[in-house]
């Protein structure tokens, strides 16, 4: 199933996207680079939500299209990409299937999207929309485990019981497969990682919006345990600030696929 299809899923997390840990902007001119990428190059924002990437590239000169299933990401991409003053084509279509008349791309960029998809599958269909040279990158965020984290075990314990745990989202046929497995067996098999690390001071109201800001924790889903997820986070929140806040130190990261 490609989950990025689901209707509604995201509906209820857009007000909280820009609590999310953010994505430098030296990763992204690292990708350009890597690529040899000019003005006028085409990237795919690929499950785009709030143009969180499009806009970047489209600052750098490319010529973006970005898409996503969900009509409340759309409508907020729009709004994003207005006030940036940029130019990007904005579509509400799905992975699963990709409208024919986009493309070439030097670059599909996945923003904590490719999970949600059929990655298999949707490595196939893009493979003819991405010109020699190409690449597709899923970008991501990992915690770094130290003494100033240590709340963040706490924080994804409670994501997970009352959200489900974010790799069953990657079985296949029930089995945990991870994003570099599937693409070393895809088109894009030369598969690489770039990343960087930052450490970042947070309030209660980030945690929580970052919270809010994942599907299976959104306030939507939620709904009668909300107060308990609230009351939850904020006691975790209490227990690990130093001065109204908690430390993050966060690995973000882009997996680069491209042709042998």
């Amino acid at each position: 199933m490609d989950q990025l299809q689901e209707p509604n899923r995201y509906r209820a997390t857009v007000a909280f996207y820009a609590y999310r840990v953010p994505y430098p902007e030296s990763l992204l001119q690292r990708i350009w680079n890597e690529l040899g990428m000019k003005p006028g190059d085409g990237v795919l924002d690929l499950g785009s939500g709030p143009a969180t990437l499009a806009v970047p590239y489209a600052q750098m000169g490319a010529k973006v299209t970005a898409i996503d299933p969900e009509a409340s990401m759309v409508a907020a991409a729009r709004e994003a990409v207005r006030e940036a003053g940029v130019d990007v084509d904005i579509r509400e279509a799905s992975s699963f299937a990709l409208p024919d008349d986009i493309g070439p791309f030097k670059l599909v960029a996945m923003g904590r999207s490719f999970h949600w998809t059929d990655r298999a599958q949707t490595a196939r269909l893009l493979d003819p929309k991405v010109v020699p040279g190409g690449a597709l990158v899923s970008f991501g965020d990992t915690v770094i485990r130290s003494a100033e984290t240590a709340w963040r075990t706490e924080w994804l314990k409670i994501m997970d019981d009352f959200g489900g745990s974010m790799s069953e989202m990657r079985l296949v046929g029930g089995v945990f497969h991870a994003d570099e497995a599937i693409l070393l067996r895809s088109p894009f098999s030369k598969v690489e990682r770039i990343s960087t690390i930052i450490r970042r001071e947070i309030d209660v109201d980030e945690v929580l919006g970052r919270s809010y800001s994942m599907s299976r924790t959104s306030k939507e889903r939620l709904g009668s345990r909300l107060d308990a997820f609230d009351a939850a986070m904020r006691d975790l929140f209490d227990r690990h600030q130093q001065n109204g806040h908690v430390i993050e130190i966060s690995e973000i990261y882009a997996v680069m696929a491209r042709r042998p």
